[in-house]
């Protein structure tokens, strides 16, 4: 079975930094993958869709804050995982992300490619999308079903340590 392939945009207003980070996610998730770049939160929201898995998006663009931008993906899809960039470690900012609905704030630097990977890596591997994403069944039939194995796992457990 072929794995279907993620969709990830990537909003940041500095190009350079866009494309490298881009070859650098395609080189780590190779076909795993469908990366887009956007110079700005407008460009973006005119190609969210529901298969929009992972937005990667700067913080500031154009001396802005995207906050409007995340609330409008979270919007259009709850679904999509927004992981917000930004060259500020202020705290209340990075808890406005959260509260607007952002999956992680990384401080651009410091190791912030390598979190990113985990991050996808995250979000590639959780079992719930994995069931929804390769069956295409409902996202309620998928937990239900990781519940019922779970639970089948642990009582088999259980049997075999009461013996």
């Amino acid at each position: 079975m072929k794995t279907k392939e993620l969709n990830l945009f990537i909003v940041d207003d500095d190009k350079l930094f866009a494309m490298d980070l881009k070859n650098y996610l395609q080189t780590k998730f190779g076909e795993l993958i469908n990366i887009t770049t956007f110079k700005n939160g407008q460009s973006c929201l005119k190609k969210i869709e529901e298969d929009t898995h992972i937005v990667i998006l700067d913080y500031f663009i154009d001396g802005k804050n995207s906050l409007k931008t995340l609330r409008a993906i979270k919007a259009i899809n709850s679904e999509t995982e927004v992981i917000m960039l930004s060259n500020n470690e202020n705290m209340a900012l990075a808890i406005e992300t959260f509260r607007a609905g952002a999956k992680d704030y990384l401080i651009k630097g410091q190791g912030s490619w390598r979190k990113i990977t985990k991050v996808i890596n995250h979000i590639l591997l959780a079992p719930i999308r994995v069931i929804v994403r390769e069956f295409g069944v409902s996202k309620f039939a998928a937990i239900f079903l990781t519940t019922f194995v779970t639970m089948g796992i642990v009582v088999f457990i259980v049997m075999r340590l009461m013996k």
